[in-house]
């Protein structure tokens, strides 16, 4: 069986984006738009589908790392704040968008909370594998 680390990262995100997209109780609020996605940020995300895309990530992120938390989702989606003549500093990426993202994939049945933090349900786990399973079919033709 193909794992979720032997494809590539943007082919899964972007196949999952696209099946995300049809999921009803997936969709990104209105001020989604107007928002930097964390302090060290300068712009609002450009892309148009931004929401699906880190909804997709985030799907991704929960299985490989198993339960985790808005904390933890935070630094990973972190980065770097450039402060001008000052030294860079490393900062966490906003919460809401991530937490809003995870509750909405919660209405979805696709994750669940758990005491450690959030996991795949099993219907999580079998939308994740059977794009997986595509994606690995068509690189194998």
């Amino acid at each position: 069986m193909v794992s979720v680390l032997d494809v590539p990262a943007d082919k899964l995100i972007e196949r999952l984006k696209e099946e995300l997209k049809k999921i009803e109780a997936i969709k990104p609020p209105l001020w989604a738009q107007m928002v930097k996605s964390g302090p060290h940020r300068e712009r609002p995300p450009q892309q148009l589908d931004f929401w699906y895309i880190r909804a997709a990530s985030i799907l991704r992120r929960i299985y490989i790392d198993g339960p985790v938390g808005v904390s933890r989702l935070r630094s990973y989606y972190g980065g770097r704040k450039r402060r001008g003549r000052r030294p860079a500093k490393t900062y966490k990426a906003g919460g809401a968008i991530i937490r809003k993202i995870l509750q909405q994939l919660e209405n979805a049945d696709l994750v669940k909370k758990e005491k450690k933090g959030r996991v795949l349900t099993p219907k999580g786990k079998k939308f994740i594998d059977k794009i997986i399973g595509e994606i690995s079919g068509k690189s194998g033709s």
